[in-house]
């Protein structure tokens, strides 16, 4: 794609970046057929070719407006169109670029940035975060059925293994997770002690920085990630030998770590050196094959043998990251149901379904329907955010795959 960057943008940092991206688009729109927006909206504007129109344009010197800031806001930041495009076009790292651009330029109008700002502070502070999910929870049995099914019930994590092998990797606990679903990184932590892995977590680190990074507080997403890096470097230059996610919107950001702060002379290599240790659960499991196949012949699912699989978007197009949760899951004795357009959004992108509820609402519905076509005892994922979002509007109890592992491996 032929372009010519204003002045103002040319021989920047970002200029440089969004104009390489550009030039790399070929118009050639194999990536309608996968953006989720475009195949619910039938709009080119609402379509990955159609916002590099919009961003180009404005890189040019065009002036925005805020029908160009709702196209943008409409993404999803799925990244389903990387995977699909012929070309490589860093679609993500371009909507990072003209997202900041246009909200300079257009702003917000007053309840629109207190929304954002709420969101931010409640859902990336675990501390104000489980507060109020304790209190909701306390008097749930008494909320109407509409406010019941917004507030799930409190659950319990299991034990957690106190650490006992040479061998340690690092947990990010997450912002919601433990509050919503604290078993998820006890049961990590369970099947890593299994393998003489003990998994043990920084009390320094905090938010892993997408919430704010996806609602275009850049300063206050790097500021997590800062906050992060420090905490585990210390960590890593004791051996412990990697940083594992369980949440694939967490794992997708921290491995963008390095690329996020490339610039910054006191950041840069230690972020990269952050990103490059990031693994998420499946990646270390899939490597531990050889230590979890001796677990094997007493692997047997406790009683819901039949499950379909979601895959998150952070995980098969954030991550590139396809084919080891599924391979885990079937060697430990489940049976996997076909599962018509995996590639496709849930709707659920953080906040995306509480800012766009209308579009995540039929994404959630369409994913639904292909994930209970085949009659499943449950649906499990690999990210907090799919998960809370799928059982929003499904009957079939939605859980995050490594617990079935854990519970498969520890049945007698």
């Amino acid at each position: 794609m032929q372009t010519q960057i204003a002045d103002s943008y040319r021989n920047t940092p970002e200029g440089e970046v969004a104009e390489r991206i550009l030039r790399s688009c070929v118009h050639c729109g194999f990536c309608l057929a996968t953006c989720p927006t475009y195949q619910v909206l039938g709009n080119e504007l609402d379509s990955p070719r159609g916002r590099i129109y919009l961003m180009k344009q404005v890189l040019e010197g065009a002036t925005p407006t805020a029908k160009t800031q709702l196209h943008l806001d409409r993404c999803l930041t799925c990244r389903n169109c990387e995977t699909t495009c012929p070309s490589g076009v860093e679609y993500g790292k371009l909507l990072d670029i003209g997202r900041h651009i246009v909200e300079e330029k257009v702003g917000r109008s007053p309840l629109a940035s207190a929304t954002r700002a709420a969101l931010r502070g409640g859902l990336g502070t675990p501390l104000l975060f489980n507060g109020a999910l304790k209190l909701g929870q306390s008097v749930r049995g008494l909320m109407p059925d509409f406010l019941k099914a917004r507030v799930p019930p409190a659950e319990h994590a299991g034990a957690w293994p106190a650490p006992r092998h040479q061998r340690r990797m690092l947990v990010l606990q997450g912002c919601v997770q433990p509050g919503l679903k604290p078993n998820i990184n006890a049961a990590a932590a369970r099947v890593l002690d299994r393998i003489g892995i003990s998994l043990v977590a920084a009390d320094e680190a905090g938010c892993c920085g997408a919430l704010a990074h996806h609602l275009n507080d850049r300063d206050d997403g790097l500021a997590a990630a800062r906050r992060n890096i420090d905490a585990w470097i210390p960590h890593l230059d004791a051996r412990v030998e990697a940083i594992v996610m369980t949440a694939s919107g967490c794992g997708a950001m921290v491995k963008d770590y390095g690329w996020l702060l490339r610039d910054d002379a006191a950041y840069a290599d230690k972020a990269a050196r952050v990103s490059a240790a990031t693994k998420d659960i499946s990646e270390i499991l899939v490597g531990e094959a050889a230590a979890l196949k001796p677990l094997a012949p007493r692997a047997s699912p406790p009683t819901q043998k039949r499950i379909a699989y979601h895959p998150p978007c952070t995980l098969q197009h954030g991550q590139k990251l396809t084919g080891g949760v599924e391979a885990l899951l079937a060697n430990a004795g489940f049976e996997l149901t076909p599962v018509a357009e995996k590639h496709l959004c849930c709707g659920s992108a953080g906040t995306y379904s509480i800012l766009q509820p209308e579009i995540a609402n039929q994404l959630k519905a369409r994913k639904l329907g292909h994930l209970q076509a085949g009659a499943p005892e449950l649906i499990v994922t690999a990210n907090i955010g799919c998960l809370t979002h799928l059982q929003s509007g499904s009957p079939v109890p939605v859980r995050h795959w490594v617990e079935l592992l854990d519970e498969a491996l520890a049945a007698p």
